[in-house]
Formats: structure tokens, sequence, C-alpha cells
């Protein structure tokens, strides 16, 4: 009896308890083969830009790549350690491209450590860091809870992101699932035992359903070229998500699903030439698009 009460009493228990739930849930971006620490290695530099949100906020970002070349941001889900997510592709960014990675609002080395559960202050978030080159606006690829951040900034930004690729994201309402764990692990002092990461991750899922509702109406409004990535054995975004954006972002100017038979949910880690292969050919779709709508190409 001893025993069991010590147990009971014990802070990594009840930490246990509330963090391996949220570790297992919807919409989670992983710790997958990154660090949480990362700063820069000689491939990726580490970067930090000042953001007007409703309170000052430092976004914190990796970058690699040619600072010429076409802007591609990715953007993690949650829980996540932040832009290390994407190391894998920072380090093998093809020629003519600059690959950079965000440490969203509440998580990594972005400041302030509050969660922002706001999918549009998520994206203006990202807006200081979108750049035309040569005619060709920033691409966007979220993955999870970033697929919804990415689909905001596309219509809340139309003159400013060129395209988005939506990687196993999270998009329909109706797939939100909030357990009564989660609400539990909201309150005080439960939410003062969990680390930041899984606290703000917590309050995220929890308001997700509401902030994709906000969306949903403005799916439509996307008229950049989107494209969409998912697993048809993803248990933690289930694959009838895709048929969700089908039916609601009617007006993209090319939309295209990449189905990947027998995939879970951790894209960027397991199927990353996949991602690569997507980002590439969303390059070429904006520079085919941009040649057809040019004076020459018209005449």
């Amino acid at each position: 009896m001893s025993r069991l009460k010590k147990i009971l009493t014990s802070l990594r228990f009840w930490v246990a308890i509330f963090i391996l739930p949220f570790a297992l849930i919807g919409c989670a971006g992983l710790l997958i083969d990154s660090d949480p620490d990362f700063v820069s290695d000689e491939f990726i530099a580490r970067e930090t830009i000042t953001v007007a949100l409703e309170e000052e906020t430092t976004v914190s970002y990796l970058r690699a790549g040619d600072p010429n070349g076409q802007r591609v941001i990715f953007v993690h889900g949650t829980p996540g350690d932040a832009a290390s997510n994407w190391n894998g592709l920072l380090r093998n960014v093809p020629d003519g491209f600059e690959f950079v990675a965000v440490d969203r609002p509440g998580f990594g080395f972005t400041r302030p450590k509050g969660d922002v559960v706001e999918l549009d202050a998520q994206a203006a978030a990202l807006a200081p860091l979108f750049e035309t080159r040569n005619g060709r606006k920033t691409i966007l690829a979220g993955h999870s809870l970033g697929g919804p951040v990415v689909a905001a900034a596309a219509a809340n930004y139309p003159n400013d992101v060129g395209g988005i690729l939506v990687l196993a994201g999270a998009l329909d309402p109706d797939l939100e699932d909030v357990r009564f764990i989660q609400y539990v692990g909201n309150v005080p002092p439960i939410s003062w035992l969990l680390p930041r990461m899984f606290r703000n991750a917590n309050r995220e899922l929890i308001a997700l359903e509401d902030e994709l509702r906000l969306l949903q109406p403005r799916l439509s409004s996307i008229t950049q070229p989107v494209t969409i990535v998912h697993g048809t054995e993803d248990k933690l975004v289930p694959y009838a998500n895709v048929p969700f954006m089908e039916r609601t972002m009617t007006n993209s100017a090319k939309l295209e699903v990449i189905k990947l038979e027998g995939m879970n949910h951790f894209l960027q880690w397991q199927r990353q030439q996949e991602v690569m292969d997507a980002v590439v050919g969303m390059a070429e779709t904006l520079a085919s698009l941009q040649a057809s709508s040019s004076p020459v190409a018209a005449e």
C-alpha cells in the first residue's frame, strides 16, 4: 500500500499519465530524429525576425540553400520540437531553392513562450518571411496542424503566397475529437506539470475544431495551386481530410493529391523524397503559371 501511495504522489507518474496521451493524439508532429535544441550547423543557419502580433513576437527560424532562390517555408505540426523537424530536407536543398523552417509561436526558440491557438495569428507570424523573387512568390508547406496554418496564410495573403503544400494536414473540423483527459490536462495544477511544448500543443488541439470552422468558409478563396500529400494509413490525421479539402478548395488554380498507400503520419521523416518532389513540382507549377500569364505568352 505504501508503494502505491508513493507512486500516486510521484510527480513523474502524473506527468507521464498526461504527456503520453498528448504524444499519441491527432495533429501530432512528434519528435522523430530531430533535436529541439538545434541551433545551426555547416548547412543550416538560425535567424530571428520580429513580428507585431498582439504582443511583440520574435520568430526563430532555420534557413538553408540559395538566398536568392525560390523560397519555401516549412511549418511544423503540434506537438513538435519545431523547425528542426525539417533538418533532413534543409540539409539537401536543391539548386535554385532556399528552404526556411520556422519555430511556430509557442514552440522552440520563438518568443514569447505562451500558446497561440488562433490560426490567423500563426499565419501572421509567417508573413514577414514571405518574399517574391524573380516573380515567384513564396511556397508554404505545412505538416499536420501546420496544414491549416498554411491554408490560412494562403487565404489571408493571396498577393504574397505562391502555392501551398498540405502534408498530412488536419483541415476537416468534423474529424477533430478532443478527449476528456485533454481538458483535465489544461487545468492547473496539472497544466503546470506539463512541459511547455505539450501544454501549448494541448491548448492548440482543444481550440482546433473551432479554428477550423472559422477557416472553412475561406478555403474557397484560395486561388493558389495546392498540393496535398497524405498517407492512407495515417491514424493521427485521417485520410478523410483529403476529400474535405477537395470539396472546399474549389477555386485553386491547380489542386493535386499525392496519395501515399500504406503511409502513416510522419512524412517529413519517412517520405522525404516524396515531400521534396512535391516541393519541386510546386515550383514548376508556379513557373508554368507565370509563363502562361506573361504578356509574351499571351501574344
